[in-house]
């Protein structure tokens, strides 16, 4: 770790110290150059309303030599939408995950968050995240002028992703070339209202930018700040899963069609599944959330002359997440192991396969009052100066510095009517509709009395200890440092109009620290009161028809009444890794500008060349064993990436683009861990067969290598005026390396061995490894038609669509089929129609995406990967611009936001089986804005 600090500290200050000698330079060549009577003349162009947003998106698309998507900001510090990611959803080919109703993540042509990087001002960022995916709510996005989306990279896009890499950008106060002054304020509102006692149900955000220019227009200034606090709603079901039970052995079940109990094998014409399917158990929740956030933007942009730039921007955002979920646990068919068995009346309804409804006896429910907290701080720092040696050469330096800190506490909480089924128990009526959520009736026990409920363990969950409760708090952090060089020039070579040749050095160092405890009653009690100074009103959640007793879970454990006991088992420590990489990236590129008869050829042709050290580490151990052992191991190697864009002007109006590269995105964090978790079989002692081994176990690959892809694509273009276009594009994506789960054979030789020694310390251990067969394909359809361009009276209406259809296939272990990969939604179309006229503003926006397989939350707080089922998703906006008088520059608007309620599903592959159903309500905001 000194050695790597102690090199990244030379670094840092070899590359500050190239900094001010470009800046000596420019100082030298400032005063051998005749001093400029006239001021740098700057192009203004006023970015205001949607028309504008949308013409110089196009504008923007249009110039550039890679095919990608922008989104350009309609004023200072206002983006279209209420979050950068909902601008990205729109986009083609794009698709947003949302999580707690708000979009966070983003799909970029069917692949995860994983497969798409981000750069803030041209440079890599680390994130608030678990792995490489970047959640973009950390970046407010009052604070951005324009947001890039690169679907093809050329050889100077350092940092590139294998599905995409997302360009966020700050203002350049001299380009903007004007001084304002930015005024936003926002009220913000659910329908559902607080969904749990004691919870926010209103919240704002506020802004504020400024940009200005001084020294005759040779030093500029923006900055920013965003402030926000977003409540959120969530009426959250969530099934334990469905086991299968025999008709007639475990159960009487009862025929829908009236003819009495089914025997044991079904009647002809039943499905044999009728009658074996049953909810194991249900964790119903309600939720509610507050989401604050302030962020700092600031840019310093300096021109002496015409030869030099300097520019250093600043970002630094924190971040605090408060959830509140209370519910009720129910270990229905599946609430036999505390010895008093959850009994099964006879079944009222079967729908193929599937009982729908059904009443359980002696349910030993486990009320939840949880707190989920995070805190997070994003800090990102660059500086950027370029020196013209002459009329044809210019010589630039970039150093950066990016880091998250982040600290989770999730904060379990259990209360009941006694210890280990000691209390009184309950009777549960469910009906499973057909959303696939259950509707409960729960009698028997009045779950909202404190003089009935009580802080304990109603299951027994903790086995030998009373377990009132878990609290699992990890830690991460997450720093990147990087330098870039690089030389630029006109060249007069054939087709090679000019160059570029560079080198960029990042280090990288992500750690994850967890840190559990159990939560027990004081005093070796084994259940306790609940203090009456923590008390709340009850929360009646409607959706169960059912109320619970609510208390402050923090009020709680401040009060002494339980102790946090520290997890002794080792797999909590083998759940602790570092990932280092430290990457040299040398570029170089060609820029192509040819006639070719009556067609203009543009484009450029390079490749990269990396060098990659990667390390991971953590420690490996076992349940059998209090002895850790200490992994630390990695890999390093180099790779090539070229890449080609060509683009071929066809006409004033038509665009042609052909693209071929390979790319690559490196694996997840937690895959390349050292930390690993092993096991023994002791009577396979004497094995030596690999696959009935004395050894096994799992956890990361510190060897793990990066997915990758040769990719092409082509894109047609026609644009008919500002703000209008339709373009078609197809791409493919031949994957020659990608990640997968398999058992390899390990040496487990210096591991501790209980007891007597293995004839072979060979096993099997299951890890991510690379591996070789797949491909995306997919098309894009996008189009901009401001309704005026065809029919007058029709002037300021206007259409934005796009579809995409993309297909996927890989095949990690041969002996299986081959399957969709992670993140894919098939079918993904946005849909936003608006008006814009005398000041007058109004659009309707739909999103859609068709179900995938997506990243959620699971057991433990672990991450796990779901079917997520299609959702289509409605948000609006109204508002209107004063343009004249003592209001001009005074705009008003109300917005609405996911305007059908769309709920978030996920289930087992079967719609009918849901795992997650939660209804987010619907969020209306009313906001000003003014402009100086």
């Amino acid at each position: 770790m000194r050695i790597r600090s102690n090199t990244r500290s030379r670094l840092m200050a070899g590359c500050a110290a190239g900094v001010v000698a470009l800046l000596a330079m420019g100082t030298v060549a400032q005063a051998q150059t005749a001093p400029q009577d006239d001021e740098t003349q700057v192009d203004e162009v006023v970015v205001t309303g949607i028309r504008a947003s949308i013409a110089n998106s196009i504008a923007a698309k249009r110039r550039e030599t890679s095919i990608v998507e922008v989104v350009t900001a309609e004023d200072i510090g206002k983006l279209p939408d209420q979050s950068i990611t909902e601008s990205l959803a729109r986009l083609p080919g794009l698709a947003a995950q949302r999580l707690d109703g708000r979009a966070q993540v983003i799909s970029v042509r069917g692949l995860g968050p994983d497969f798409t990087t981000a750069l803030l001002n041209g440079r890599e960022q680390v994130t608030t995240g678990d792995n490489r995916g970047v959640e973009f709510d950390q970046f407010p996005s009052e604070l951005l002028a324009s947001v890039v989306v690169y679907k093809t990279p050329d050889a100077t896009l350092v940092g590139q992703g294998l599905a995409g890499t997302v360009d966020l950008r700050t203002i350049r106060p001299l380009e903007y070339g004007r001084k304002a002054l930015a005024l936003n304020y926002r009220y913000e509102w659910n329908d559902l209202g607080s969904l749990v006692a004691g919870a926010e149900d209103t919240g704002n955000r506020y802004s504020v930018s400024f940009v200005d220019q001084f020294l005759d227009d040779t030093l500029g200034v923006a900055l920013g700040y965003a402030h926000l606090e977003s409540p959120y709603q969530n009426e959250r079901y969530n099934a334990w899963g469905y086991p299968t039970i025999d008709c007639g052995s475990d159960v009487v079940c009862v025929d829908p069609d009236g003819a009495g109990p089914l025997p044991r094998a079904p009647r002809p014409g039943y499905s044999e599944e009728i009658g074996q399917l049953v909810l194991g158990g249900a964790k119903p929740y309600a939720q509610s959330g507050l989401l604050e956030r302030d962020g700092y933007m600031g840019v310093l942009e300096w021109r002496p002359n015409d030869r030099v730039k300097v520019v250093g921007d600043a970002f630094y955002s924190e971040f605090n997440n408060t959830q509140v979920l209370r519910g009720i646990e129910m270990p229905l068919w599946w609430g036999a192991s505390n010895g008093v068995q959850e009994v099964l009346q006879p079944v009222t309804t079967i729908e193929d396969g599937l009982i729908t409804s059904a009443t359980f006896n002696n349910v030993d429910g486990v009320i939840r009052n949880d707190l989920n907290t995070r805190d997070a701080s994003t800090l990102a720092l660059g500086l950027n100066a370029s020196l013209e040696l002459n009329d044809r050469w210019t010589i630039s330096a970039d150093l950066s510095h990016s880091k998250v800190e982040r600290t989770d506490q999730v904060i379990e909480s259990y209360s009941g009517t006694g210890y280990n089924a000691a209390g009184a128990n309950s009777t549960v009526r469910y009906t499973i509709d057909e959303r696939g959520v259950a509707q409960f009736d729960i009698t028997g026990v009045n779950y909202a009395d404190p003089n009935v409920i009580r802080l304990t363990d109603p299951r027994g969950w903790g086995g030998s200890r009373v377990q009132a409760g878990y609290l699992n708090s990890p830690n991460t952090d997450d720093e990147l440092n990087a330098v870039r060089v690089n030389l630029a020039g006109d060249v007069d070579f054939g087709a090679i109009s000019s160059v570029e040749i560079g080198v960029n050095v990042s280090s990288r160092e992500k750690t994850f620290v967890a840190d559990e405890f159990f939560l027990q009653p004081a005093g070796g009690a084994t259940s306790v009161a609940i203090p009456s100074a923590c008390l709340l009103q009850p929360t009646t959640i409607e959706f169960l028809g059912f109320s619970m007793i609510s208390y402050d879970t923090a009020c709680v454990l401040d009060s002494g009444v339980l102790v946090a006991q520290r997890n002794p088992n080792f797999d909590v420590v083998s759940k602790n890794w570092e990932v280092t990489e430290d990457i040299t990236n040398l570029f170089f590129q060609a820029n192509i500008e040819q006639n070719l008869g009556p067609v203009l050829m543009t484009g450029n042709i390079g490749f990269q060349y990396l060098k990659v050290e990667q390390t991971g580490s953590g420690f490996a151990t076992s349940s059998a064993s209090s002895t850790l052992v200490a992994i630390n191991d990695g890999d390093d190697y180099a790779d090539f990436l070229p890449s080609l864009n060509l683009i071929f002007q066809l006409t004033d109006s038509d665009v042609l683009r052909l693209a071929a590269a390979k790319v690559q995105a490196r694996p997840r964090m937690d895959q390349m861990r050292g930390s690993q978790n092993f096991s023994y079989n002791p009577t396979n002692i004497n094995s030596t067969n690999i696959n009935s081994a004395y050894f096994g176990g799992s956890g990361g690959n510190p060897k793990l290598r990066p997915w990758e892809a040769n990719v092409y694509d082509i894109s047609y273009e026609h644009y008919f005026g500002p703000g209008a276009y339709i373009s078609i594009a197809g791409f493919y994506k031949d994957l020659t390396s990608y990640v997968f789960n398999q058992k390899i054979a390990f040496d487990f030789t210096g591991f501790p061995v209980p007891g007597a020694q293995p004839a072979s310390f060979l096993g099997l251990y299951n890890s991510p490894q690379n591996g070789e067969g797949g491909a995306i394909q997919g098309i894009e359809i996008a189009a901009s038609i401001p309704f005026g361009e065809f029919f007058e009276p029709l002037d300021g209406f206007g259409l934005i669509a796009s579809y995409s259809d993309t297909s996927s296939e890989i095949q990690p272990d041969p002996g299986n089929p081959a399957r969709p990969i992670e993140g894919l939604s098939e079918r993904v179309s946005n849909v936003t129609l608006y008006y814009e006229k005398d000041g007058f503003q109004a659009r309707v926006s739909n999103r859609f995406r068709s179900d995938f397989l997506g990243e959620v939350a699971g057991f433990g707080n672990g991450l796990t990967y779901r079917a997520v089922g299609e959702e289509s998703v409605v948000d609006a906006q109204l508002g209107y611009e004063f343009q004249s008088g003592p209001l001009d520059g005074l705009s008003v608007l109300v917005q609405g936001n996911n305007l059908t309620d769309e709920p978030f599903v996920t289930n087992n592959g079967i719609e009918r089986q849901a795992i997650d159903y939660q209804v987010y309500g619907k969020t209306f905001l009313f906001g000003v804005n003014y402009r100086f």
